[in-house]
């Protein structure tokens, strides 16, 4: 799995910043490289929720 992760990812970060135009384009990128974190976290999250109240429920 880690394998997979690491060939979807692009791990040239550093080079992307040292060819960056201006300052918003590093901006940019650390929010690009987060959000995808964030989506996963926060679905995770919904999802444990769900099981949760569900459980409750019963």
């Amino acid at each position: 799995m880690h394998f997979l992760i690491t060939l979807l990812q692009d791990l040239d970060i550093d080079e992307k910043l040292k060819e960056a135009p201006d300052d918003y384009y590093s901006i940019g990128i650390l929010i690009g490289n987060l959000v995808p974190f964030v989506v996963l976290v926060a679905i995770a999250y919904i999802i444990y929720r769900y099981s949760k109240n569900k459980y409750k429920e019963e």
